[in-house]
C-alpha cells in the first residue's frame, strides 16, 4: 500500500488538528502517526489505499473548522507498515 509523508503549514497548532486528523484517518483505515513539529507545522505519515491516502490529503488542505492551512506537502515513502494511526507527543 503506498505511504506518504504529510506536511501542513498555517494555523494548524491549537485547532484540534492532530485529533481530527487521527479521526478522520481511522474512518478512512489508514494507519500511521500525527504529530505537532517544533516550528509550528503538523507532520503525519500515513498508509493505506491510494483513494484513501487522496482523501486524506485533500482533507489536511482544509483541516478542522478553526484550522488556517497555508501549505500542504506531500512525498511518497518507500511503504511502511502500522499497526494503527496514533497521535505522536513531543
Amino acid at each position: 500500500m503506498p505511504t506518504a509523508h504529510i506536511l501542513i503549514k498555517g494555523k494548524v497548532q491549537g485547532v484540534f488538528f492532530r485529533a481530527t486528523a487521527k479521526d478522520m484517518a481511522q474512518a478512512l483505515d489508514l494507519k500511521g502517526w500525527v504529530k505537532n513539529t517544533r516550528e509550528g507545522a503538523v507532520e503525519v505519515v500515513a498508509t493505506g489505499s491510494e483513494n484513501a491516502l487522496h482523501q486524506f490529503i485533500e482533507w489536511c488542505k482544509q483541516g478542522p473548522s478553526k484550522a488556517i492551512v497555508s501549505s500542504v506537502n506531500v512525498t511518497s515513502l518507500a511503504e511502511k507498515a502500522f499497526d494503527n494511526f496514533t497521535i505522536l507527543r513531543g
